[in-house]
């Protein structure tokens, strides 16, 4: 299948709704940065944005019918228009075949499946601000949802209904679902946290733990043909390997499951089909876990379960195929010098003050008398391979990833400090930003750590959408008779 460009949306097709619809996405600060306007413009319109959200009138007349998208469409100049086309969302989706995009962060895993031919129909994410990043990078065609919490897929509000009637109306019939679900109820540093803080992790976390059954539950009514699932390495070994045996039988042995599901014993006349997980016999090392660095400058392990549903694993040559020991390591990866941007053209706002780097030093020297290895990664522009992985918790110090500023240490404003990573170079080291594309980046400095710490390195899914995408198209139709093969 054909790689889709990625590609900005030009100008041409673009109505005034499309822009006036920008600022749900972006902040007036950022977007200043990015299109060059003025601040007080932009606040101007998202101030008829938001009145166009209320259903209120920017006239003082309580019963003018002059409406805040009339004034925008009224007032936008053309030069406007020109600074803020190069910012509208990418156009990359394809029409080979369709997915669900469930705890979907800012897309790390929709950008590659769309740039491989798929279609994305349905988004599921919870985070209002992740979600403005979202829309603000990738452009959906119609049939699309939206859904904030994947519950409201899974358990209808009333109690009385039937949760697998309910998925069935509510979730869109399609050939790939990719997930991933939430990681801090698995992750080392979450459940480090955790447990200082006395609360429940894994499966036992109701309010994330538990949320992979929701996915388990949408495979069990709607069987799509493939499914891919990602979740933080620690989950393979988290509470003894007893978290992973449980996702292992659940999706291996679904029709098992009903009543843990749906609270129920399953009808006789209902079927459904367990999953075949890839590479789930190898020993040694597992190459479910993929390490980011053979892709770009991080090291960044992340689990990677590729499931077929079992009925469609034997097509010819499937099993063999789809081994993520086959996956495509690049044999050149951007290195830092590509991905950094050079120290005297940083903002220096993004040179730790003299406090925190006092601290973080005092820190890392405490730790290393007692043997410890915790302490801040230092990388240098010119000389540093791969750097540590980038977390949520990045925005509080930046301590696992600081960029050494020695060459300015005659900076009255930096005095050689270090700096922190700013947010285009997150986007950089996790393949969001290319050379042909300039990740949008809505939110504020602050918010857009916590994303690109909680997002996938695009490149890696880039190799497991190459590997998958030419099949999908073949189990869409084997999956389709094998259904009509179960209604007769």
């Amino acid at each position: 299948m054909k790689k889709t460009q990625l590609r900005s949306t030009g100008p041409t097709p673009t109505t005034v709704e499309t822009y006036f619809e920008m600022f749900d996405w972006w902040q007036p600060a950022p977007l200043s940065r990015e299109s060059g306007l003025e601040p007080e413009r932009l606040k101007y319109f998202s101030k008829l944005r938001r009145l166009w959200r209320e259903g209120k009138s920017h006239k003082s007349t309580p019963d003018s019918d002059f409406s805040p998208l009339d004034e925008f469409t009224e007032h936008l100049r053309e030069d406007e228009k020109k600074a803020l086309a190069p910012l509208l969302p990418a156009d990359i989706c394809g029409q080979d075949f369709d997915f669900i995009d469930l705890f979907a962060g800012i897309g790390g895993l929709r950008l590659p499946f769309s740039q491989a031919g798929g279609r994305c129909i349905l988004t599921c994410e919870r985070d209002e601000y992740a979600l403005k990043t979202y829309q603000a990078n990738w452009k959906n065609k119609k049939p699309h949802h939206y859904v904030s919490d994947i519950r409201t897929l899974t358990q209808p509000a009333n109690k009385k209904d039937c949760p697998k009637q309910h998925i069935a109306e509510q979730v869109p019939e399609h050939d790939l679902l990719l997930a991933g679900f939430p990681c801090q109820p698995f992750s080392i540093a979450g459940v480090s946290k955790k447990n200082a803080l006395n609360r429940a992790h894994g499966f036992d976390c109701h309010d994330q733990g538990q949320l992979f059954f929701d996915i388990a539950r949408i495979l069990w009514v709607k069987q799509p043909p493939a499914v891919v699932l990602e979740n933080v390495k620690n989950l393979a070994s988290h509470n003894g390997g007893s978290t992973f045996a449980v996702i292992r039988d659940v999706l291996t042995r679904l029709p098992e499951y009903h009543q843990l599901l749906f609270g129920h014993r399953q009808k006789k006349t209902e079927t459904a089909q367990p999953y075949w997980i890839a590479d789930l016999s190898i020993t040694g090392k597992d190459p479910k876990i993929i390490d980011a660095r053979h892709f770009v400058p991080q090291h960044r392990e992340r689990l990677v379960l590729l499931c077929i549903r079992a009925d469609l694993a034997d097509l010819p040559g499937l099993r063999q195929a789809l081994s993520l020991t086959k996956l495509s390591i690049p044999e050149l990866r951007p290195s830092l010098q590509n991905i950094l941007d050079r120290n005297c053209d940083v903002n220096p706002r993004y040179t730790l003050s003299p406090r925190l780097w006092d601290y973080l030093q005092n820190y890392a020297k405490k730790h290393r008398a007692k043997g410890n290895g915790f302490g801040y990664g230092m990388i240098h522009r010119e000389k540093s391979t791969v750097t540590r992985t980038l977390s949520a918790r990045y925005y509080k110090d930046g301590s696992e990833i600081l960029v050494s500023q020695d060459d300015l240490a005659d900076d009255p404003l930096r005095k050689g400090r270090p700096r922190k990573l700013t947010p285009q170079e997150c986007a950089r080291l996790m393949g969001f930003s290319r050379k042909e594309y300039r990740f949008r980046i809505p939110v504020s400095d602050t918010r857009s750590y916590k994303q690109f710490g909680n997002s996938v390195v695009v490149p890696v899914f880039e190799s497991v959408a190459a590997l998958l995408s030419p099949w999908l198209p073949k189990l869409r139709k084997a999956a389709s008779s094998a259904d009509e093969q179960k209604r007769q």
